[in-house]
């Protein structure tokens, strides 16, 4: 079996270098239609240039692809809008959309200012949420949509200097939870990806005899199957290096202490609360 995406219509934010120009040659490259969003701007979100998301677009149409560039900002409301504009007024429908853009301001956490937190947050969090937000009731309409939202290892288990960004790459997973309710009934599936991955991101975080073997383009794969008709819903899939896996969040059979519990009895069972025993996911939709 081969997956195509001839007919269909991709989103692609931060597509302009490194996981996001990956995942939209690959996609071009099976046929499907795409925005190669990128706002250019440095690494801490700064400035901003066309020429990143021009390029991916030329290098799609030098193999025959389709593609339209957009340097809309995820994090500003007109530029959510204007990139699913551009696909509407282009090709009529989205089918797909990747979150996939993200700024770095690593600080530790009692040098970071507010406003470093909240440009992060902004960028991660309430930019994915409002390209979502734009697509939304074009995939309920459709009866069809395929949602990728973009995590961290960060995000999942928390890194150094990186509150914010751990913050807002987690909370990609909560919004994630609730969308893969509201979506299923209109065929819309979202899901997560949590690449590790050499990238201008991570250039600065890792030997380069590790970043050699964390090529961006060994994600994709997982990227690509979570855009398929096939695709599960609310799932976290782990990407690095050709590895795969998938994180997911579970509970035990925790203790029933009653009604008059107090924090004494929290610690006298405090161990039985934390066995990591009869663990499972809790209220995981499940797709025939």
């Amino acid at each position: 079996m081969t997956y195509s995406f001839e007919g269909k219509v991709a989103i692609i934010t931060g597509a302009g270098g490194g996981l996001g120009r990956c995942h939209a040659v690959e996609l071009a490259k099976r046929g499907c239609k795409v925005v190669v969003n990128d706002l250019g701007g440095a690494m801490d979100g700064t400035g901003g240039s066309s020429a990143a998301a021009k390029a991916v677009v030329d290098e799609i149409k030098a193999a025959g692809g389709e593609a339209i560039a957009n340097g809309g900002s995820v994090s500003d409301a007109k530029g959510a809008k204007s990139m699913v504009d551009d696909a509407m007024n282009a090709w009529g429908r989205v089918d797909i959309l990747i979150n996939n853009a993200g700024i770095l301001r690593d600080k530790s956490f009692h040098k970071m200012d507010m406003n470093d937190f909240n440009i992060v947050m902004n960028v991660h969090l309430t930019g994915a949420a409002m390209v979502t937000r734009e697509v939304w009731e074009i995939m309920r309409s459709q009866n069809y949509g395929r949602i990728v939202m973009t995590t961290s290892p960060t995000g999942l288990y928390g890194n150094f200097g990186q509150a914010n960004y751990g913050a807002a790459k987690l909370a990609q997973v909560g919004l994630m939870n609730s969308l893969k309710i509201e979506g299923a009934k209109y065929n819309i599936r979202v899901n997560t990806i949590a690449p590790v991955a050499a990238t201008r991101m991570t250039e600065n975080l890792m030997p380069e005899a590790v970043l050699k073997k964390l090529g961006p383009e060994l994600v994709t794969p997982a990227v690509v199957y979570l855009c398929t008709e096939d695709a599960p819903n609310g799932v976290i899939i782990q990407a690095q290096g050709g590895r795969f896996s998938t994180a997911i969040i579970v509970e035990n059979d925790g203790v029933d202490l009653g009604v008059d519990a107090t924090a004494e009895d929290i610690a006298d069972n405090y161990k039985k609360i934390v066995e990591l025993s009869n663990l499972r996911p809790r209220a995981m939709l499940q797709l025939n």
